[in-house]
Protein backbone atom coordinates (compact mmCIF):
# COMPACT_ATOMS: atom_id res chain seq x y z
CA UNK A 1 0.00 0.00 0.00
CA UNK A 2 2.08 2.92 1.29
CA UNK A 3 5.71 3.36 2.22
CA UNK A 4 6.95 5.18 5.32
CA UNK A 5 10.76 5.28 5.62
CA UNK A 6 11.82 1.63 5.39
CA UNK A 7 8.32 0.45 6.32
CA UNK A 8 5.83 -1.07 3.93
CA UNK A 9 2.13 -0.99 4.84
CA UNK A 10 0.00 -3.90 3.73
CA UNK A 11 -3.47 -5.34 4.28
CA UNK A 12 -3.97 -8.70 5.94
CA UNK A 13 -4.32 -11.42 3.34
CA UNK A 14 -5.35 -15.09 3.58
CA UNK A 15 -1.77 -16.27 4.04
CA UNK A 16 -0.82 -13.65 6.63
CA UNK A 17 -2.85 -14.87 9.60
CA UNK A 18 -0.16 -17.02 11.30
CA UNK A 19 2.49 -14.28 11.19
CA UNK A 20 -0.03 -11.60 12.24
CA UNK A 21 -1.05 -13.66 15.28
CA UNK A 22 2.55 -14.51 16.12
CA UNK A 23 3.28 -10.78 16.23
CA UNK A 24 0.21 -10.10 18.39
CA UNK A 25 1.24 -12.79 20.87
CA UNK A 26 4.72 -11.31 21.21
CA UNK A 27 3.88 -7.58 21.18
CA UNK A 28 3.40 -6.12 24.70
CA UNK A 29 0.88 -3.54 23.42
CA UNK A 30 -1.32 -6.11 21.70
CA UNK A 31 -4.46 -7.62 23.21
CA UNK A 32 -6.82 -10.48 22.46
CA UNK A 33 -8.77 -8.03 20.32
CA UNK A 34 -5.87 -7.58 17.92
CA UNK A 35 -6.04 -11.21 16.83
CA UNK A 36 -6.66 -11.80 13.13
CA UNK A 37 -9.73 -13.93 13.83
CA UNK A 38 -11.76 -10.80 14.55
CA UNK A 39 -11.77 -10.05 10.83
CA UNK A 40 -13.82 -13.15 10.10
CA UNK A 41 -16.03 -12.64 13.16
CA UNK A 42 -16.93 -9.05 12.29
CA UNK A 43 -17.48 -9.73 8.60
CA UNK A 44 -19.51 -12.95 9.01
CA UNK A 45 -21.48 -12.09 12.16
CA UNK A 46 -22.28 -8.47 11.34
CA UNK A 47 -21.52 -7.92 7.65
CA UNK A 48 -19.24 -4.93 8.27
CA UNK A 49 -16.27 -4.28 5.96
CA UNK A 50 -12.85 -4.55 7.58
CA UNK A 51 -9.32 -3.42 6.78
CA UNK A 52 -6.62 -5.09 8.87
CA UNK A 53 -3.43 -3.08 8.31
CA UNK A 54 0.09 -4.13 9.20
CA UNK A 55 3.48 -2.44 8.89
CA UNK A 56 6.34 -4.56 7.64
CA UNK A 57 10.08 -3.90 7.92
CA UNK A 58 12.69 -6.19 6.40
CA UNK A 59 10.03 -8.85 5.87
CA UNK A 60 8.89 -8.82 9.51
CA UNK A 61 5.70 -7.35 10.94
CA UNK A 62 6.43 -4.29 13.08
CA UNK A 63 2.88 -3.19 13.90
CA UNK A 64 -0.80 -3.96 13.36
CA UNK A 65 -4.01 -1.94 13.27
CA UNK A 66 -7.34 -3.74 12.71
CA UNK A 67 -10.16 -1.52 11.44
CA UNK A 68 -13.86 -2.00 10.71
CA UNK A 69 -16.47 0.40 9.39
CA UNK A 70 -20.01 0.57 10.74
CA UNK A 71 -22.41 2.53 8.56
CA UNK A 72 -25.88 2.94 10.01
CA UNK A 73 -28.76 5.37 9.44
CA UNK A 74 -29.56 5.25 13.14
CA UNK A 75 -26.10 5.35 14.70
CA UNK A 76 -23.88 7.01 12.13
CA UNK A 77 -20.93 6.10 9.94
CA UNK A 78 -17.66 5.46 11.77
CA UNK A 79 -14.36 3.64 11.35
CA UNK A 80 -13.23 1.86 14.52
CA UNK A 81 -10.48 -0.24 16.00
CA UNK A 82 -12.28 -2.26 16.87
CA UNK A 83 -16.09 -2.44 17.15
CA UNK A 84 -17.46 -4.96 19.68
CA UNK A 85 -14.02 -4.98 21.35
CA UNK A 86 -13.02 -3.10 24.50
CA UNK A 87 -9.43 -2.62 23.34
CA UNK A 88 -7.91 -1.99 19.95
CA UNK A 89 -5.99 0.72 18.19
CA UNK A 90 -2.42 0.30 17.06
CA UNK A 91 -0.02 -2.27 18.50
CA UNK A 92 3.56 -1.79 17.33
CA UNK A 93 7.20 -2.45 18.12
CA UNK A 94 8.19 1.20 17.73
CA UNK A 95 6.78 4.69 17.25
CA UNK A 96 7.65 4.83 13.57
CA UNK A 97 5.49 1.79 12.80
CA UNK A 98 2.72 3.07 15.06
CA UNK A 99 2.76 6.50 13.42
CA UNK A 100 2.64 5.05 9.92
CA UNK A 101 -0.37 2.90 10.77
CA UNK A 102 -2.23 5.76 12.45
CA UNK A 103 -1.56 8.00 9.45
CA UNK A 104 -2.93 5.29 7.15
CA UNK A 105 -6.04 4.92 9.31
CA UNK A 106 -6.69 8.68 9.22
CA UNK A 107 -6.26 8.70 5.46
CA UNK A 108 -8.70 5.80 5.09
CA UNK A 109 -11.26 7.49 7.36
CA UNK A 110 -11.10 10.64 5.27
CA UNK A 111 -11.33 8.74 1.99
CA UNK A 112 -14.38 6.87 3.26
CA UNK A 113 -16.00 10.09 4.42
CA UNK A 114 -16.91 8.72 7.84
CA UNK A 115 -17.99 10.87 10.74
CA UNK A 116 -15.05 9.83 12.92
CA UNK A 117 -12.18 7.41 13.37
CA UNK A 118 -12.19 5.79 16.83
CA UNK A 119 -9.08 4.08 18.23
CA UNK A 120 -9.67 2.12 21.43
CA UNK A 121 -6.23 2.06 23.01
CA UNK A 122 -5.87 0.71 26.53
CA UNK A 123 -3.03 3.13 27.30
CA UNK A 124 -2.93 6.80 26.33
CA UNK A 125 -1.22 7.20 22.97
CA UNK A 126 -2.85 10.21 21.26
CA UNK A 127 -3.27 12.92 23.93
CA UNK A 128 -3.94 15.63 21.34
CA UNK A 129 -6.94 13.81 19.83
CA UNK A 130 -10.45 14.41 21.24
CA UNK A 131 -11.63 11.80 23.74
CA UNK A 132 -14.28 11.10 26.34
CA UNK A 133 -14.28 9.90 29.93
CA UNK A 134 -16.97 7.28 29.53
CA UNK A 135 -15.29 3.92 30.15
CA UNK A 136 -12.87 2.39 32.61
CA UNK A 137 -11.36 -1.06 32.60
CA UNK A 138 -10.65 -3.28 35.61
CA UNK A 139 -7.56 -5.49 35.69
CA UNK A 140 -5.79 -7.18 38.59
CA UNK A 141 -3.18 -9.85 39.15
CA UNK A 142 -4.36 -13.30 40.19
CA UNK A 143 -2.56 -14.80 43.18
CA UNK A 144 -1.40 -18.41 42.68
CA UNK A 145 -3.21 -19.26 45.92
CA UNK A 146 -7.03 -19.32 45.50
CA UNK A 147 -7.53 -18.68 49.22
CA UNK A 148 -5.48 -15.51 48.97
CA UNK A 149 -7.62 -14.39 46.04
CA UNK A 150 -10.71 -14.86 48.20
CA UNK A 151 -9.12 -12.80 50.99
CA UNK A 152 -8.29 -10.07 48.47
CA UNK A 153 -12.00 -9.54 47.79
CA UNK A 154 -13.44 -6.87 50.16
CA UNK A 155 -15.47 -8.25 53.05
CA UNK A 156 -19.00 -7.45 51.85
CA UNK A 157 -18.40 -8.82 48.38
CA UNK A 158 -16.61 -11.85 49.81
CA UNK A 159 -19.75 -12.58 51.82
CA UNK A 160 -21.74 -12.72 48.57
CA UNK A 161 -19.27 -15.22 47.13
CA UNK A 162 -19.52 -17.39 50.25
CA UNK A 163 -23.33 -17.37 49.99
CA UNK A 164 -23.02 -18.66 46.44
CA UNK A 165 -20.67 -21.40 47.60
CA UNK A 166 -23.03 -22.39 50.43
CA UNK A 167 -25.97 -22.49 47.99
CA UNK A 168 -24.41 -25.57 46.45
CA UNK A 169 -23.80 -24.06 43.03
CA UNK A 170 -21.75 -26.06 40.55
CA UNK A 171 -19.73 -25.11 37.48
CA UNK A 172 -18.99 -26.80 34.17
CA UNK A 173 -17.40 -25.88 30.89
CA UNK A 174 -19.79 -25.94 27.93
CA UNK A 175 -18.72 -26.79 24.39
CA UNK A 176 -21.62 -24.81 22.90
CA UNK A 177 -23.52 -21.60 23.68
CA UNK A 178 -27.01 -22.94 24.43
CA UNK A 179 -27.09 -22.48 28.21
CA UNK A 180 -24.96 -19.37 27.96
CA UNK A 181 -27.32 -17.71 25.49
CA UNK A 182 -30.33 -18.38 27.71
CA UNK A 183 -28.72 -16.68 30.72
CA UNK A 184 -27.10 -13.89 28.73
CA UNK A 185 -30.24 -12.91 26.79
CA UNK A 186 -32.31 -12.75 29.97
CA UNK A 187 -29.78 -10.40 31.58
CA UNK A 188 -29.44 -7.95 28.71
CA UNK A 189 -33.21 -7.88 28.28
CA UNK A 190 -33.53 -6.76 31.89
CA UNK A 191 -31.00 -4.00 31.19
CA UNK A 192 -32.89 -2.81 28.13
CA UNK A 193 -30.02 -3.69 25.80
CA UNK A 194 -30.40 -5.47 22.43
CA UNK A 195 -29.02 -8.99 22.36
CA UNK A 196 -26.37 -10.32 19.99
CA UNK A 197 -27.23 -13.19 17.68
CA UNK A 198 -26.58 -16.81 18.56
CA UNK A 199 -24.41 -17.03 15.45
CA UNK A 200 -22.05 -14.39 16.82
CA UNK A 201 -21.25 -16.42 19.92
CA UNK A 202 -20.96 -19.64 17.95
CA UNK A 203 -18.46 -17.92 15.68
CA UNK A 204 -16.38 -16.80 18.65
CA UNK A 205 -16.01 -20.39 19.82
CA UNK A 206 -15.36 -21.59 16.29
CA UNK A 207 -12.77 -18.96 15.37
CA UNK A 208 -10.85 -18.78 18.65
CA UNK A 209 -11.09 -22.41 19.70
CA UNK A 210 -9.73 -23.13 23.16
CA UNK A 211 -9.10 -19.42 23.71
CA UNK A 212 -12.86 -18.79 23.95
CA UNK A 213 -14.60 -20.91 26.57
CA UNK A 214 -17.99 -20.93 28.27
CA UNK A 215 -18.33 -21.49 32.03
CA UNK A 216 -21.87 -22.25 33.20
CA UNK A 217 -23.14 -22.25 36.78
CA UNK A 218 -26.01 -24.55 37.77
CA UNK A 219 -28.18 -25.42 40.74
CA UNK A 220 -29.72 -28.90 40.64
CA UNK A 221 -29.01 -28.98 36.88
CA UNK A 222 -30.81 -25.65 36.29
CA UNK A 223 -28.85 -22.89 34.58
CA UNK A 224 -28.21 -20.01 37.00
CA UNK A 225 -25.49 -18.00 35.24
CA UNK A 226 -23.01 -18.33 32.41
CA UNK A 227 -20.03 -16.43 31.05
CA UNK A 228 -18.04 -16.55 27.81
CA UNK A 229 -14.35 -15.95 28.52
CA UNK A 230 -11.38 -15.06 26.35
CA UNK A 231 -7.87 -16.32 27.10
CA UNK A 232 -4.76 -14.47 25.95
CA UNK A 233 -1.21 -15.15 27.10
CA UNK A 234 -1.51 -15.33 30.92
CA UNK A 235 -4.83 -13.45 31.09
CA UNK A 236 -8.47 -14.41 31.39
CA UNK A 237 -11.16 -11.98 30.22
CA UNK A 238 -14.78 -12.74 31.25
CA UNK A 239 -16.39 -10.90 28.36
CA UNK A 240 -20.08 -11.76 27.92
CA UNK A 241 -22.10 -13.05 30.84
CA UNK A 242 -25.46 -13.08 32.51
CA UNK A 243 -27.76 -14.76 34.96
CA UNK A 244 -31.27 -16.20 34.96
CA UNK A 245 -34.04 -15.15 37.32
CA UNK A 246 -32.50 -17.29 40.09
CA UNK A 247 -29.08 -15.69 39.93
CA UNK A 248 -29.73 -12.81 42.33
CA UNK A 249 -31.14 -14.94 45.13
CA UNK A 250 -28.43 -17.59 44.79
CA UNK A 251 -25.61 -15.07 44.27
CA UNK A 252 -24.96 -16.84 41.00
CA UNK A 253 -22.96 -14.07 39.34
CA UNK A 254 -20.75 -13.60 42.40
CA UNK A 255 -20.04 -17.32 42.53
CA UNK A 256 -19.45 -17.45 38.78
CA UNK A 257 -16.71 -14.83 38.75
CA UNK A 258 -15.10 -16.28 41.84
CA UNK A 259 -15.16 -19.76 40.35
CA UNK A 260 -13.55 -18.43 37.16
CA UNK A 261 -10.86 -16.70 39.20
CA UNK A 262 -10.27 -19.84 41.26
CA UNK A 263 -9.93 -22.03 38.19
CA UNK A 264 -7.70 -19.50 36.48
CA UNK A 265 -5.33 -19.46 39.45
CA UNK A 266 -5.10 -23.25 39.31
CA UNK A 267 -4.39 -23.05 35.57
CA UNK A 268 -1.46 -20.71 36.17
CA UNK A 269 -3.06 -17.57 34.74
CA UNK A 270 -1.87 -14.33 36.28
CA UNK A 271 -4.23 -11.52 35.21
CA UNK A 272 -7.99 -11.25 35.66
CA UNK A 273 -9.36 -8.67 33.22
CA UNK A 274 -12.87 -7.74 34.34
CA UNK A 275 -13.35 -5.67 31.18
CA UNK A 276 -14.74 -2.21 30.70
CA UNK A 277 -17.74 -0.58 32.32
CA UNK A 278 -19.32 2.82 31.97
CA UNK A 279 -18.37 5.17 34.79
CA UNK A 280 -21.14 5.50 37.35
CA UNK A 281 -23.09 2.38 36.37
CA UNK A 282 -24.00 -0.65 38.44
CA UNK A 283 -21.41 -2.78 36.65
CA UNK A 284 -18.74 -0.20 37.46
CA UNK A 285 -19.65 -0.32 41.17
CA UNK A 286 -19.84 -4.13 41.13
CA UNK A 287 -16.26 -4.43 39.91
CA UNK A 288 -15.00 -1.85 42.40
CA UNK A 289 -16.68 -3.87 45.15
CA UNK A 290 -14.43 -6.78 44.13
CA UNK A 291 -11.42 -4.65 44.97
CA UNK A 292 -10.52 -3.77 41.38
CA UNK A 293 -9.29 -0.25 40.71
CA UNK A 294 -10.78 1.44 37.62
CA UNK A 295 -8.32 2.40 34.90
CA UNK A 296 -9.71 5.06 32.52
CA UNK A 297 -9.79 4.00 28.87
CA UNK A 298 -8.36 6.80 26.71
CA UNK A 299 -10.27 6.15 23.51
CA UNK A 300 -9.17 8.70 20.90
CA UNK A 301 -11.09 10.19 17.97
CA UNK A 302 -10.09 11.77 14.69
CA UNK A 303 -13.12 13.79 13.59
CA UNK A 304 -13.75 13.78 9.85
CA UNK A 305 -17.32 14.92 9.19
CA UNK A 306 -18.46 15.02 12.82
CA UNK A 307 -18.07 18.19 14.86
CA UNK A 308 -18.04 16.31 18.16
CA UNK A 309 -17.14 12.88 19.53
CA UNK A 310 -19.88 10.31 18.71
CA UNK A 311 -22.15 9.35 21.62
CA UNK A 312 -23.48 5.94 20.60
CA UNK A 313 -23.98 4.44 24.07
CA UNK A 314 -26.82 3.79 26.53
CA UNK A 315 -25.79 6.80 28.64
CA UNK A 316 -26.93 9.12 25.86
CA UNK A 317 -30.25 10.62 27.06
CA UNK A 318 -31.87 10.23 23.62
CA UNK A 319 -31.76 6.43 24.00
CA UNK A 320 -33.46 6.27 27.42
CA UNK A 321 -37.00 5.94 26.05
CA UNK A 322 -35.85 3.12 23.76
CA UNK A 323 -34.31 1.29 26.75
CA UNK A 324 -37.53 1.57 28.78
CA UNK A 325 -39.63 0.26 25.89
CA UNK A 326 -37.18 -2.56 25.15
CA UNK A 327 -37.50 -3.90 28.70
CA UNK A 328 -41.25 -4.27 28.19
CA UNK A 329 -40.96 -6.39 25.05
CA UNK A 330 -41.31 -10.18 25.37
CA UNK A 331 -37.97 -11.98 25.64
CA UNK A 332 -38.62 -13.92 22.43
CA UNK A 333 -39.17 -10.71 20.49
CA UNK A 334 -35.93 -9.18 21.77
CA UNK A 335 -34.00 -12.31 20.79
CA UNK A 336 -35.35 -11.99 17.24
CA UNK A 337 -35.10 -8.22 16.82
CA UNK A 338 -32.03 -7.45 18.94
CA UNK A 339 -29.33 -8.76 16.57
CA UNK A 340 -30.57 -6.47 13.79
CA UNK A 341 -30.04 -3.44 16.04
CA UNK A 342 -26.95 -4.30 18.06
CA UNK A 343 -24.84 -5.07 14.98
CA UNK A 344 -24.79 -1.33 14.25
CA UNK A 345 -23.77 -0.20 17.72
CA UNK A 346 -20.16 -1.37 17.80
Amino acid sequence: MNQHSDLILRELGPGDHPRWDAFVTACPEATFFHRSGWQRVIEEAFGHPTTFLYAERDGKIAGVLPLAQIRSRLFGNNLMSLPFCVYGGVAADDEEAAGALIDAAREKAENLGVEALELRHRERRLPDWPGKDLYATFRREIDPDPEQNLKNIPRKQRAMVRKGIKAGLESARDDDTERFYDAYSQSVHALGTPVFSRRYFQLLLEVFGDDARVLTITKDSRTVASVLNFYFRDEVLPYYGGGTSEARALKGNDFMYWELMRQSAEQGLRVFDFGRSKVGTGAYSFKKNWGFEPQPLPYAYHLVKADRVPEVNPMNPKYQLFIKLWRKLPLGVTRWLGPHIVKNLG
